[in-house]
C-alpha cells in the first residue's frame, strides 16, 4: 500500500526587521537621492562604540552573498548577513525632534547598551 501526502505549504517567514513607516518613508527619501545604480540601503553592525556593536546604514550597488533583502515600499533593506543574529526581530523607525534626527533601533537581542544609544552589547 502506498501512502500520499499532500507536500506542506511554503511557511512565509517573517522579516528579519521591521521598518515603521516612518522609517520607510525615510528610506523612500534616501533612494530618491541616492547615486545612480543604487539598489537599496545596506544595515551593519560593525564593532564600535563603547558597548561593542553599532547600526550602520549605507548604500548598495548590489547586496552581498548572505545579505537577507527586507522589501519596503521605500526601497529595498538589505540586512548584513553576519548581522542578522544580532538584528532579528528589531523595529528600525526614523525619529526626529528639534535637536536631533536619526535611525532608532529597538532591538529585542540587545543586552545592553550606551548612555547615547549609538551602540549595543548582546
Amino acid at each position: 500500500m502506498e501512502v500520499v501526502t499532500a507536500p506542506r505549504p511554503a511557511r512565509v517567514r517573517p522579516p528579519a526587521i521591521i521598518a515603521t513607516d516612518s522609517a520607510v518613508q525615510r528610506i523612500a527619501h534616501l533612494m530618491s537621492k541616492a547615486p545612480e545604480g543604487t539598489a537599496g540601503v545596506r544595515l551593519t553592525t560593525p564593532k564600535r562604540g563603547c558597548s561593542g556593536l553599532a547600526y550602520d546604514l549605507s548604500y548598495v550597488a548590489e547586496p552581498k552573498i548572505g545579505d537577507e533583502a527586507v522589501p519596503t515600499p521605500g526601497g529595498i533593506l538589505y540586512v548584513d548577513g553576519g548581522s542578522l543574529m544580532y538584528l532579528i526581530g528589531s523595529t528600525m523607525d526614523w525619529q526626529e525632534d528639534d535637536f536631533t534626527a536619526g535611525f532608532v533601533f529597538t532591538n529585542p537581542n540587545a543586552k545592553g547598551a550606551c548612555g547615547c544609544g549609538e551602540s549595543f552589547t548582546v
